[in-house]
């Protein structure tokens, strides 16, 4: 049974590409099952609306590129956003959020934040 599986098309460079291309398929499978599941258990959560405070923002940029005739060309980027939300208790949760509410949203902010599991949905500001 071992010959069989390293031997697949009878080059060890073969039987490792298919071990590779294995690998990355499982770890594609897992982030996609991961991801459907975190949907379906938001789906499921009740929405709450609590007062909060808004205590730190960050952002995380991903860049991509391509690879073309051997030489890598920037083939675009993105920005995911967060905001970090205390709780009267002390508790902390951090959400993922629009750019546009990111960019509305100011550290020490207090208000009312709508979320549902851990999906973001609506942040009122109450006037100072």
């Amino acid at each position: 049974m071992r010959e069989v599986f390293f031997n697949l098309g009878g080059s060890p460079i073969f039987s490792m590409f298919y071990i590779i291309f294995l690998l990355a398929l499982l770890v594609v499978l897992f982030q996609l099952f991961k991801g459907i599941k975190q949907w379906h258990r938001n789906n499921q959560s009740s929405r709450e609306t609590q007062h909060v405070k808004v205590v730190t923002k960050r952002t995380k940029m991903m860049t991509h590129y391509t690879n073309n005739n051997n030489s890598l060309n920037n083939a675009g980027s993105s920005t995911t956003y967060y905001a970090t939300f205390e709780f009267k208790n002390g508790t902390r949760l951090e959400l993922s959020v629009k750019g546009t509410i990111y960019g509305q949203l100011a550290e020490g902010d207090q208000g009312y934040l709508t979320f549902q599991g851990t999906r973001f949905v609506a942040f009122e500001r109450m006037n100072p």
